[in-house]
């Protein structure tokens, strides 16, 4: 983070004497000296309000970089929460899949079991009936 030292900007005695020195009293600001305090108190004011122009700025760039930062790492964060939950649910399928594959050779195996100890029987009850002639 950005460390900002801001200190309020104090007039000048210039100035001061300026803002006392206009209540009524016309006799300062004659010549060549009036004029030129004024044009000091001009220059200084313009120098404040481009020092408070500046720390707006730069007040404005820091927010400015610490939202991206926060953009990012929020952006970070979600995606990886977003892999996460493709590798749960492509590993659960994977896992269905294999699961599935078990199930059915489970079930081939005791078709195929079931088949072999009947077999002997359907074969003689075919031959029975294919050989039987009914008159």
């Amino acid at each position: 983070m950005l460390a900002l030292n801001y200190k309020p900007m104090l007039f000048s005695e210039n100035f001061r004497r300026l803002y006392r020195g206009f209540g009524g009293n016309m006799d300062s600001f004659k010549g060549q000296g009036g004029i030129q305090m004024l044009l000091t108190a001009e220059q200084e004011a313009q120098h404040i309000v481009s020092s408070a122009r500046n720390l707006k700025m730069a007040r404005l760039k820091q927010a400015k970089e610490e939202a991206e930062k926060d953009v990012a790492l929020f952006r970070s964060q979600m995606e990886a929460e977003y892999q996460n939950k493709i590798s749960e649910s492509s590993g659960s399928s994977d896992n269905t899949v294999k699961r599935l594959e078990e199930e059915t050779d489970k079930r081939i195996k005791a078709l195929t079991k079931s088949t072999s100890m009947v077999s002997k029987e359907i074969i003689e009850m075919l031959m029975k009936h294919v050989t039987s002639v009914k008159i």
